[in-house]
């Protein structure tokens, strides 16, 4: 039996919010698995991010058993989702909504399944930036942040933008096998299937937000073999700077020091150890530390768990 899709689209959608997950599970298809996909929504001309206006079919007047709905984002959610045909979707989303229908968030589409009530009391995540908006729409919601997506029974929630692509790879190893979501993923060039309890803002993107190019250099070299036992003199020769100079340009523009940039790196990788099974004394050689006492201390500090939680809970997201 075939499992339908319905990708909901609203006026001014985020084009790689909906291109993105929806290549996924065409490609899916394609690969063997049941699934047929539609693309509906309030307006019946409906215009992207892009400016490409697409022809999409309406709202259904009912749902067949076992579908799945995919919200996709917009781009000004505070004025996009004030607009008729966004409370027109709230209102057919509170009304049509079946016990055996499954939702799926791509970014803001979270805020609308909010307006709708379907977040009361789910465990939930949404881009970065608008955390605190679907606080105020969903109080009771039980917010994760910094995740690229949560499950919670038929509900499943994404940050931005491309973390649906891990979204929709997750839902088809759900619905067709891992084997399935890694052919999928191989032809996307998805070079790396990331789970969901991987941070939407890893040390690369959080402390690589400047342009100095002295402190790239160090960056560049600590992300290649965070492992190293790096002195702060090697890198400062590969800076072309002074050891202290570059610990003052470190603070300056990646907003920390040297050591602790170096040690967020090995955090994540001995994250991604763990994730993929390894013991946490395994975890703590692949990520360079002196033993699985000092990985248990730091990750204690940073997760406020211990490593075996955080094991635990990824292969539940797997």
């Amino acid at each position: 039996m075939s499992t339908p899709v319905y990708f909901v689209l609203t006026p001014n959608y985020l084009a790689l919010d909906f291109a993105g997950p929806a290549e996924v599970l065409r490609i899916a298809a394609d690969e063997g698995l049941a699934l047929t996909l539609f693309t509906v929504g309030p307006e019946r001309l409906c215009r992207s991010s892009l400016g490409l206006v697409s022809e999409i079919d309406p709202l259904p007047d009912a749902l067949p058993d076992k579908a799945l709905l995919v919200l996709v984002g917009t781009v000004d959610e505070a004025r996009d989702y004030q607009g008729e045909p966004a409370l027109r979707l709230v209102g057919w989303l509170a009304s049509r909504l079946r016990a055996d229908t499954h939702v799926a968030c791509i970014c803001s589409g979270a805020l609308i399944a909010a307006m709708a009530g379907l977040l009361d009391g789910r465990r939930c995540t949404t881009h970065h930036a608008l955390t605190d908006a679907l606080r105020t729409l969903a109080p009771t919601a039980l917010i994760e942040e910094n995740r690229l997506f949560v499950e919670d029974g038929p509900l499943a929630t994404s940050a931005g933008i491309t973390a649906g692509v891990d979204l929709a790879l997750r839902l088809v190893e759900r619905l067709g096998g891992v084997e399935l979501a890694a052919r999928v993923a191989r032809r996307m060039v998805v070079w790396a299937r990331r789970s969901g309890a991987d941070p939407q803002l890893p040390p690369q993107l959080a402390a690589r937000k400047h342009l100095h190019p002295a402190v790239h250099r160090a960056q560049d070299a600590l992300d290649a073999d965070p492992a190293r036992s790096w002195t702060l003199a090697e890198l400062a020769r590969l800076a072309c700077v002074s050891e202290r100079h570059l610990s003052r340009l470190f603070r300056e523009h990646a907003g920390c020091s040297v050591g602790a940039y170096r040690q967020a790196l090995q955090l994540a990788r001995a994250r991604a150890a763990l994730e993929q099974g390894a013991t946490v004394e395994a975890a703590a050689s692949e990520a360079g530390f002196d033993n699985a006492r000092t990985l248990r201390r730091l990750w204690r500090a940073h997760y406020g768990e211990a490593p075996a939680a955080g094991r635990a809970r990824a292969a539940l997201a797997r």
